[in-house]
């Protein structure tokens, strides 16, 4: 009889030991699941740089009251040496400054760029249409240049071409923003096309055209070169226009090569 009630003792002890245990598991919390870790490729700059500056751009999105990526202008004031990234968040929103970056190298004089050579930075109305992850500086935003202005006033032949905003800290006629920062702008703008954004525009203005030292850089510059008046004159009601709204406005160009802004 000892021998069946030991066996019964031990058979029981052993279901209260499983039982406590189960009872011990299932009071602790549940474990997450191992995080996946995303391997990127160390050659591939744009994933390189969406890991290490995404939540940066993004954050500054946010200070704004932005919605990332939302729709983006930029604008490039050559005097200041100046690039700004304005970013809304739907077509019923006025544009908020998201960031100024230094342009670190200029080359040329105020005014137009007119052929392939002068060395020049352009100064019009321009949107982006090309992306290449692959720069000699980093990365890189082409813009259309020359525009229909500028097949009518520039060199017919030459008229110069392959005008960036990249990284690095060198250039001619181009926009360096150095690596770090042109990962922003390269991100914000790529971001937004991606999103169904399918214009980018980019305003090059001799300098900000309002107040005391605008009208003192553009008297200086105009006496030297008259020409300049009439050119700047095309180019500032849409700078004041987008100054007064906040929204970019509509820039056309007449058959004689002349922008116009037809609700300024």
């Amino acid at each position: 009889m000892r021998k069946p009630f030991l066996a019964a003792l031990l058979l029981a002890a052993a279901a209260s030991a499983a039982a406590w245990l189960m009872w011990e598991r299932a009071r602790q919390p549940p474990q997450p699941p191992p995080k996946q870790v995303t391997v990127i490729d160390p050659n591939d700059r744009v994933a390189v740089a969406r890991q290490e500056r995404a939540s940066l751009i993004e954050e500054k999105y946010h200070a704004v009251a932005v919605d990332y990526p939302g729709e983006v202008f930029i604008r490039w004031l050559k005097h200041e040496a100046i690039l700004e990234l304005w970013a809304r968040s739907d077509a019923h929103r006025r544009f908020r400054l998201v960031g100024s970056y230094p342009i670190l190298a200029t080359s040329g004089i105020p005014g137009p760029k007119h052929r392939e050579g002068d060395r020049q930075v352009p100064e019009g109305f321009y949107e982006i249409i090309r992306f290449n992850p692959e720069s000699d500086y980093h990365l890189s935003m082409g813009l259309n240049y020359p525009n229909a202005a500028d097949l009518v006033n520039a060199d017919p032949q030459q008229p110069g071409s392959d005008i960036y905003i990249h990284g690095s800290n060198v250039s001619i006629g181009c926009a360096p923003l150095g690596d770090e920062a042109i990962e922003e702008v390269y991100l914000a703008a790529a971001d937004a096309k991606a999103a169904g954004q399918t214009k980018i525009p980019v305003h090059i203005f001799p300098a900000r055209m309002t107040g005391p030292e605008w009208e003192a850089f553009s008297s200086s510059e105009i006496e030297r070169r008259p020409e300049l008046a009439e050119f700047w004159a095309q180019l500032k009601p849409a700078y004041d226009s987008f100054e007064r709204r906040r929204l970019v406005p509509e820039v056309e160009v007449t058959p004689d090569g002349k922008y116009v802004v037809p609700n300024p």
